[in-house]
């Protein structure tokens, strides 16, 4: 049995060959923590979890390495500490901002089933090996100063845009040429920027400052995993300019050819068939759907689309998903685990394919393999051993404490009456987490209903 995965660089399906079979890397990239994680954050966290579980079934857990990184030094992290803690001394007002927000995210995928990655580096643990890669590649003739920045130049790289297909050329019509006067090409991007008096910053050879975006999983993975790895994954949305990005400065620094053998690359997610957005009001964090449903539903649900496919998230599919597992479950329920089905295995390692290994499960259900079919449940994280049934089953809100929302609406009021956006979020969440939805009116006043 060999694993097969569809490869964003060559964009074929290939064998998968590691680079050293007893010491299997992967790198994913992890969430910015400055807001709680929205449903779509979910979906590589579950998909390179189910990739996770194959690599160890297949190489030996002892000899696979995961690593998905915690990215806390961002312009959005320092924007809502501000926001949030106006009062609070800024680094530790950002302090609060990405603690509360890493342990949701936590809190969140490990209800969704996800195994921890063997390590989550962070970007304030790996400064000073950003400015050592930033060295490296202004004395090789990769990167400059300019107006205050390190920028990294893309003309300096035969071949950059490989992995997205762009072409440099491309790059230059329509460049804002006025506001980017200081750059040599309009896609050179940001290694390091200076921070005021009010931002947060490391001393470096180039002044107070601090790392760019792209620079930040260059040198976490680098230090976790070494100068060239298996894998690297992450949401479609990344292939540019990020994991592009990615690319140029890791290859410019070490010399090497690539940075990943294999790229991994999930598709978007849509709710009710609509573009996920706060403003349509189907914007939905991970922990307001796990307060509705049970993170095994909602996992299996991310599940049945083919992880490179658009997935639509919505309700009916939710209840579809409840219904087939509440049947698997009475299905296995004392029942001892085998081993997984060599079929679904199979299945499962043709670039994930959990829509076939599903089928495939259906069929154990219908042949009564009950052992093999719990074994290969637990195989993709589904253990079923707890109800699946959805945490608020009426919508008549005989379940939800009337007083009690009305009491915490009327304190969110009083929040943001004096701005204090924090507090304002925190109730909303609790409601969310009480199976209460809000909707804050033009009139100044606050609506709600159970979900």
């Amino acid at each position: 049995m060999s694993l097969r995965i569809y490869n964003t660089l060559t964009r074929t399906k290939e064998v998968f060959t590691p680079i050293d079979a007893n010491n299997v890397r992967m790198y994913v990239c992890g969430p910015t923590v400055y807001d709680f994680a929205h449903i779509g954050n979910a979906r590589p966290a579950i998909v390179f979890d189910v990739l996770y579980r194959l690599l160890r079934h297949t190489y030996g857990e002892a000899h696979v390495k995961y690593a998905r990184n915690i990215t806390d030094v961002d312009d959005k992290i320092n924007a809502r500490a501000l926001r949030d803690f106006p009062d609070v001394a800024l680094n530790d007002a950002i302090r609060q901002v990405t603690e509360k927000t890493y342990d949701q995210y936590q809190k969140d995928v490990t209800a969704l089933g996800c195994l921890p990655p063997d390590v989550q580096p962070r970007a304030t643990e790996h400064i000073k090996g950003m400015t050592d890669m930033i060295s490296v590649l202004i004395n090789r003739g990769h990167a400059y100063e300019a107006a205050g920045e390190v920028l990294f130049n893309v003309a300096s790289m035969a071949d950059y845009g490989k992995l997205s297909g762009r072409k440099l050329e491309d790059q230059q019509a329509g460049a804002r040429i006025a506001v980017d006067a200081h750059k040599k090409n309009p896609g050179d991007f940001v290694l390091w920027k200076q921070s005021s008096a009010d931002e947060p910053g490391w001393e470096s050879p180039w002044g107070r400052g601090r790392p760019g975006w792209h620079i930040e999983c260059s040198v976490m993975s680098k230090a976790e995993l070494g100068e060239v790895f298996d894998i690297h994954g992450g949401g479609l949305d990344l292939i540019f300019p990020h994991h592009e990005n990615e690319i140029a400065q890791s290859r410019c620094a070490h010399g090497s050819q690539v940075m990943a053998n294999y790229w991994m690359h999930n598709g978007f997610l849509q709710v009710e068939g609509q573009k996920m957005s706060k403003s349509l009001g189907n914007f939905r964090t991970i922990a307001e759907v796990l307060s509705v449903w049970p993170g095994e539903v909602a996992r299996y649900n991310m599940l049945r689309t083919h992880y490179r496919q658009p997935i639509d998230w919505t309700e009916d599919s939710l209840e579809d998903s409840e219904n087939t597992l509440l049947a698997w479950q009475e299905n296995i329920e004392g029942v001892e685990a085998s081993e997984p089905d060599q079929t679904f295995v199979e299945i499962l390692s043709d670039d994930l394919n959990t829509h076939g290994a599903f089928v495939r499960l259906h069929e154990l259900s219908k042949s009564k393999e009950r052992e093999s079919l719990k074994a290969s449940l637990k195989f993709i994280g589904l253990t079923l051993s707890a109800s699946v049934m959805r945490k608020t089953t009426d919508n008549a809100g005989n379940a939800v404490d009337r007083e009690a929302v009305i009491r915490l609406i009327e304190d969110r009021l009083v929040a943001r009456h004096t701005k204090n956006w924090a507090e304002s979020d925190r109730i909303r969440d609790q409601l969310a987490a009480m199976g209460v939805t809000i909707k804050d009116n033009k009139d100044g006043t606050t609506s709600w209903e159970p979900k």
